[in-house]
């Protein structure tokens, strides 16, 4: 067996380097690299989570992503699962930073509650609170 100790980071291909460096800053990222030879831009969370930024987009498939938005599924990874404390406290502050939440509070079948939301080239992001840390529903929330 592999000894996996972690995920290094995530790759993400986007149209515009700008918008989407200020959308990730929203999300508390900052630039650690800016390769202008190999074309990367990393960014890392204060969580240690990093993602690779690249713009080397051919076609921007009339503003749909092509893996979660077109009727015929393609193989791919489909979106970033990242893990909150609060799922409740996310959906006010994603509302505040003026982000779309797309699906969610919905919570699964192990009991974790998730919120789904976009990135500028509609790359899905949620944000997953696990079952056992999961609080009171704010009552502005119920529905």
């Amino acid at each position: 067996m592999i000894r996996i100790t972690g995920m290094a980071h995530v790759g993400v291909r986007v149209t515009s380097f700008d918008r989407t460096i200020r959308f990730y800053k929203r999300l508390g990222f900052t630039v650690i690299r800016d390769d202008k030879e190999e074309r990367v831009i990393v960014l890392k969370h204060p969580n240690g989570i990093e993602i690779n930024l690249l713009d080397s987009v051919d076609h921007i498939n009339n503003g749909r992503n092509v893996l979660m938005d077109e009727p015929v599924h393609y193989p791919g990874y489909t979106h970033l699962a990242m893990s909150v404390t609060d799922v409740y406290r996310a959906v006010e502050t994603v509302k505040n930073l003026g982000i779309k939440i797309t699906e969610g509070p919905v919570t699964f079948g192990d009991g974790s509650t998730s919120i789904f939301f976009r990135d500028p080239d509609l790359n899905v992001i949620e944000l997953s609170q696990p079952r056992q840390t999961i609080g009171s529903q704010p009552s502005a929330l119920k529905g």
